[in-house]
């Protein structure tokens, strides 16, 4: 899949651009504040539903006006779709092929996004949320109804953790009982959502094992492994007993701190090279080639259950990476995986040999063709 066009109204400093895009390669070429970032994000959004900068729909609005449009043609490999994603306040209308969606979940899996920053080396050495982030993000973009158990899970953890509070402040032992209720809906959510999430890890794996290999020429191997309550190889028809077996033994202190403590919201992702933990004992080095291998396994697992690969987004990445990485990196995208790419300096994207139509100047809020 690729993006032929674009067209952005009012989104932060980006206001009337309109133009076509490169299958393959696109530079971005512009200091600092200028709106490089911006081009990303709005691409980012018409993936995703959400920006991965803020959860304020409001930010992405110029702040004069009072909506902002980002709209795409989407080439894929049989067919072709118009997106269009308008944001008025804190409301988002979505509309394919001109039609208006009925849920904003409804987007996901249209146009898949892999990004890729300077700030993902939080994906290694970040809090678990941040890895929890990084796998949601991944699956529900291949799989539109785990988005949806995602936001069943949270609505029906909301109101669990709501009543443990209530029970905790009034001491309300009436109840107690009223936990049996959302504790099964919470076992029959968190469970499919535990199991989507152990099939994608055992395929990511071995994804992101072979691209650190190939990084490090074979010296480091690379392990991943969900961090969870649930010990040894569990079978699916297990995690419903084990998942009901926790929140038991787990309902006192619970009750104590007002909130839940087990399920898909409290796991995570534990990272190993050669058996030794990467976010505590890992040099800098090694978490962004980790980093790195984490983002190229994405590519080729969302390549592996849709048959295409992802639209790349590359936000100012190249000054972060030493030479061995930008090889890896460069062998992967090139003349396979339509790519943006962000960077301060002509001279970072020399080795791509681009030409003017692949180059695009960001100042000021405006983006031009050509050096």
């Amino acid at each position: 899949m690729y993006l032929e066009k674009i067209l952005l109204k009012n989104f932060r400093n980006l206001n009337n651009i309109n133009f076509d895009l490169n299958k393959n390669l696109n530079f971005f070429i512009g200091n600092n504040g200028q709106g490089k970032t911006n081009f990303l994000e709005s691409i980012y959004l018409l993936g995703t539903a959400r920006s991965h900068r803020t959860n304020i729909d409001r930010e992405m609005v110029n702040w004069n006006e009072n909506n902002a449009l980002v709209q795409i043609m989407l080439k894929k490999r049989d067919y072709k779709l118009k997106i269009s994603l308008l944001l008025e306040g804190s409301k988002k209308t979505i509309k394919i092929n001109n039609t208006p969606l009925d849920k904003v979940s409804d987007l996901m899996g249209n146009l898949n996004v892999v990004l890729f920053s300077p700030e993902d080396l939080k994906l290694v050495k970040g809090s678990p949320q941040n890895r929890r982030e990084f796998l949601n993000i991944e699956v529900s973009q291949v799989n539109s109804y785990y988005h949806h158990l995602l936001n069943k899970y949270n609505h029906v953890l909301k109101q669990r953790n709501n009543l443990l509070k209530e029970i905790k402040e009034k001491r309300n032992k009436e109840k107690i009982n009223m936990l049996e209720i959302w504790d099964e809906q919470l076992v029959e959510i968190g469970s499919k959502i535990i199991s989507k999430r152990l099939a994608v890890i055992d395929k990511l794996k071995i994804l992101a094992r072979l691209a650190q290999r190939q990084i490090t020429n074979g010296q480091e191997n690379l392990s991943i492994s969900y961090e969870t309550s649930l010990k040894g190889n569990i079978k699916n028809n297990e995690i419903k007993d084990i998942f009901k077996d926790n929140l038991k033994k787990k309902r006192k202190k619970e009750i104590k701190r007002g909130y839940t403590l087990f399920g898909p919201h409290r796991a995570d992702l534990k990272l190993e090279i050669n058996d030794i933990d990467v976010r505590r004992y890992a040099s800098q080095g090694q978490q962004r080639t980790v980093a790195l291998a984490l983002k190229l396994a994405e590519l080729e697992f969302m390549k592996s259950e849709t048959g295409e690969y992802p639209v790349l987004l590359l936000d100012d990445v190249f000054s972060e990476l030493d030479k061995k990485r930008r090889n890896t990196l460069l062998k992967t995208i090139t003349d396979k995986i339509q790519t943006f790419i962000t960077s301060t300096d002509l001279n970072d994207i020399s080795k791509f040999s681009p030409d003017k139509e692949q180059v695009f100047i960001v100042k000021e809020g405006k983006i031009e063709k050509g050096r």
